[in-house]
C-alpha cells in the first residue's frame, strides 16, 4: 500500500493545482468574458472528451510497452503547461486551449496510473486500493478549492486570476516530485504478439461490454460539474460561496472513498455501483428542483457520497474482469466510452439550459441515470474474479491465435 500512497500523493498535489482554478474558470467565462452556458458546455465537452478519447490509446501503449511510470509522468507534466497557457490566455479561445492541454495530460496519465495502482494492490483488496487513491485525489481537490475560496474571498472583487494560475504551478511541480518514490512492477513474462486493440473487441468479457454500455448511457446525462456551480449561483450563492460548495462535495468524497472501497471488497461491486447510480438520480432531481440554499448544500454533500461510491469502485470492477495483458487498455476503454458521451452530454446540457431553463438538464441526467441503474440491477451478474481472469486469458489467447477471424 506504500506505493499506492505515493501514487495517491501525485494525484493529491496535482488536484490541488487543478482545483485551485477549476471552479473559478466557469465563473470567469460567464462573468468576465460573456460566455453563455451553451458555449461553456462546448468548452468543457471538448476538453473532457479529448481526455477520455486519449485514455484507451494510452492504455494500449501502457500494455504494449509496459512503461507505466514514464507515461504517467509525461501526462502529469501537462498540468504545468496548462497553467502557463492560462496565464497568457486573453479570451475564451485561450481558456479552451489551456483546458485542452490539461485534459490531454489527463488522457495520457490515467490508464498507466490506474495500472500502477492495480499492480500494487492485493487482488482481495482492489476496492480498498482504488479507494485510497481516490481519497487522496479528492482530498487534494478539496484543498485546492479551499485555497481558491480564501483567495477569492480576500480579494474584495479585485481578484488577479493570473496570480492564481502562477501559484497553481507549485503544487503541480510537487506532484511530479512524488514519482521519485514510486516503484514500477516489471512484468518479466514474454509479451505475446497482439493485434491492434480494435480487432480484439470480441475478446472482451460480456459483462464488461454491458458495463461499458451502461457507462455510455449514464454519462450522456452526466454533464460537466460546471453546471452544478452555475445552478448554485442561479439560486443566490455568490462566487466565493459557490467555490465553498464545491469544496464540500470534494471533502465528502475524500472522506468516504476509502471506507466505501473497502465495503465493495466485502459486499461486491454491483451493490455499490447500482446504489451509486440511484443516489446520482436523487441528486440530479434535487438540483433540478432546488430553490433554496440549505437544500442545495445537502445536494452537494450527497453528490460527494455518489462520487465516493462510484469512482474507485468502477475502476476496481473493470480491472478485475479485464485480461491481465489488457488491463490498461480496458481501463482506458471505460474512460473513452465515457468521453464519447461526454461531449454531447455537456452540449445537450448547455442547450437545454439556454432553451428551457436551469432545471431541465438535471431532469434529463436523472432519467438517464435511473435507466443505467436499472440495467445494472437486472443484467449485471455477480462475478467470481479468479474464474473470470482465467477465462479471459483463455479467450484472449484463442483470439490472438485466430487472427483471421477478425
Amino acid at each position: 500500500m506504500v506505493n499506492i500512497f505515493f501514487i495517491g500523493l501525485v494525484s493529491f498535489f496535482t488536484d490541488v493545482s487543478t482545483e485551485m482554478i477549476y471552479p473559478i474558470i466557469p465563473l470567469f467565462l460567464i462573468s468576465a468574458l460573456g460566455a453563455t452556458p451553451a458555449l461553456l458546455g462546448i468548452i468543457e465537452g471538448v476538453a473532457e472528451s479529448l481526455a477520455s478519447l486519449l485514455k484507451v490509446y494510452s492504455g494500449y501503449i501502457t500494455d504494449k510497452f509496459q512503461k507505466k511510470k514514464s507515461l504517467a509522468f509525461i501526462g502529469y507534466s501537462a498540468g504545468i503547461l496548462s497553467k502557463i497557457a492560462l496565464i497568457f490566455a486573453g479570451s475564451w479561445v485561450g481558456v479552451l486551449g489551456a483546458r485542452m492541454i490539461d485534459r490531454i495530460g489527463k488522457g495520457i496519465r490515467t490508464s498507466p496510473r490506474d495500472v500502477l495502482v492495480c499492480d500494487s494492490a492485493d487482488k482481495k483488496n482492489m476496492g480498498k486500493a482504488f479507494g485510497l487513491h481516490k481519497s487522496l485525489d479528492m482530498a487534494g481537490a478539496a484543498l485546492g478549492i479551499l485555497i481558491a475560496y480564501f483567495l477569492v474571498k480576500s480579494s474584495s472583487g479585485n481578484f488577479d486570476y493570473k496570480n492564481l494560475f502562477l501559484i497553481a504551478i507549485i503544487p503541480a511541480g510537487l506532484g511530479l516530485c512524488m514519482f521519485f518514490f514510486i516503484k514500477e512492477k516489471k512484468d518479466h513474462c514474454p509479451i505475446e504478439p497482439r493485434e491492434t486493440f480494435w480487432k480484439n473487441l470480441k475478446c472482451i468479457d460480456g459483462q464488461l461490454k454491458l458495463y461499458l454500455l451502461v457507462v455510455f448511457i449514464f454519462t450522456l446525462g452526466n454533464s460537466s460539474n460546471t453546471f452544478l456551480l452555475l445552478k448554485a449561483k442561479a439560486i443566490g450563492f455568490d462566487d466565493s460561496t459557490v467555490i465553498l460548495l464545491y469544496f464540500i462535495y470534494n471533502i465528502t468524497a475524500s472522506i468516504l472513498s476509502l471506507p466505501l472501497g473497502r465495503l465493495s471488497d466485502k459486499i461486491g461491486r454491483k451493490k455499490l455501483l447500482v446504489t451509486g447510480y440511484f443516489v446520482f438520480t436523487a441528486v440530479y432531481f434535487g438540483f433540478a428542483f432546488s430553490f433554496n440554499q440549505p437544500f442545495m448544500i445537502g445536494m452537494f454533500v450527497l453528490y460527494g457520497v455518489y462520487t465516493a461510491m462510484i469512482a474507485g469502485v468502477e475502476r476496481a470492477y473493470v480491472a478485475e474482469i479485464s485480461p491481465k495483458n489488457l488491463k490498461g487498455t480496458m481501463l482506458g476503454l471505460q474512460s473513452t466510452v465515457a468521453g464519447i458521451a461526454l461531449l454531447p452530454a455537456s452540449i445537450i446540457a448547455g442547450v437545454l439550459w439556454t432553451a428551457f431553463g436551469s432545471s431541465i438538464p438535471f431532469v434529463f441526467g436523472a432519467c438517464l441515470s435511473f435507466v443505467a441503474a436499472v440495467i445494472l440491477l437486472i443484467f449485471m451478474k455477480k462475478h467470481n474474479v479468479s474464474r473470470i481472469n482465467d477465462d479471459s486469458k483463455i479467450i484472449y489467447r484463442v483470439c490472438a491465435v485466430n487472427k483471421k477471424s477478425f
